[in-house]
């Protein structure tokens, strides 16, 4: 797969799917959407409380035999760290889980060591701050859940550690709705504090657009559109997600081969068993 934006036709894709609106969900003040009361089909309304369905991306780790984009997994990550970590967490993932995946045991620890975690107690009792480790889980943007809540008007930042796979057709969804942001249609007004993205149930997103081209300066020189930026998260989050993907399906092809092998040495020795017996002619005599 190409690295620039023409990975998925992205931004293209996305905005061809968005014609097809929620102009929609003719229901009174469905998630934000204050609109009139209007005879609608058990299509649209579907589509107004569950969200525009999202388009299929042939994403390059979906075949058998595919493995994840590595490059993409460390952009992704600088995507998130400088784009998403502001208000969501992978309280899953540490820093030793980057290592051998996006970057080098000394970088890691580099990154670790920029930030401050509390740890204790001491021996005086006392807990104390020291510079993370790799150990450590990658640090949370709110101590827990009700600052979360209180600091984004009453909406909770959802921790993105299992987000692909927490959400239906996860990847596609989440590639989606980072690139859906338009102006509501004629006839559909979004309370204030609120975005519209037709992927997002009910249409309204307390979520501010949060992607731009050249919102982040990529190190590998990779052109940062808002496209190739959200391929790069959701790779990263499909990873995070689930991290033993590569090491399974390397597992499955070696068994595979494996009783392969067994399956022809079978059929070798039934064939070398059972020829003889084959080939061989019975003549029973019934007189004697």
């Amino acid at each position: 797969m190409p690295e620039g934006s023409g990975l998925f036709g992205l931004a293209a894709a996305a905005g061809a799917g968005l014609t097809v609106l929620v102009g929609a969900s003719q229901a009174s003040d469905v998630r934000g959407l204050s609109m009139p009361a209007l005879p609608v089909s058990t299509a649209e309304s579907d589509e107004a409380e569950h969200g525009l369905a999202s388009a299929q991306y042939p994403w390059p780790h979906n075949g058998v035999f595919s493995s994840y984009d590595h490059a993409s997994i460390r952009r992704g990550h600088m995507v998130y760290q400088q784009v998403c970590a502001a208000c969501h967490s992978v309280s899953l993932l540490h820093y030793r889980d980057l290592v051998g995946v996006a970057y080098t045991e000394e970088e890691a620890k580099e990154m670790a060591a920029d930030n401050e975690v509390v740890d204790g107690p001491d021996d005086t009792g006392e807990m104390f701050d020291r510079p993370a480790k790799l150990s450590d889980p990658l640090p949370r943007p709110y101590a827990n859940e009700e600052g979360a809540r209180y600091a984004n008007g009453g909406a909770y930042p959802p921790d993105l550690s299992l987000i692909t796979k927490a959400r239906h057709d996860g990847q596609n969804y989440v590639f989606s709705l980072l690139l859906g942001y338009r102006d509501p249609p004629a006839g559909v007004s979004v309370r204030e504090g609120l975005y519209y993205n037709p992927y997002f149930p009910g249409g309204a997103i307390a979520m501010p657009k949060m992607l731009a081209d050249e919102g982040v300066e990529y190190d590998d020189g990779t052109p940062a559109t808002e496209s190739q930026m959200a391929k790069d998260v959701v790779t990263f989050l499909a990873w995070a997600a689930e991290p033993e993907h590569d090491e399974r399906k390397l597992m499955g092809i070696k068994w595979i081969f494996v009783l392969s092998l067994v399956l022809i040495q079978a059929v070798y020795y039934k064939r070398l068993k059972f020829a003889p017996l084959k080939s061989s002619r019975v003549i029973v005599d019934a007189v004697n």
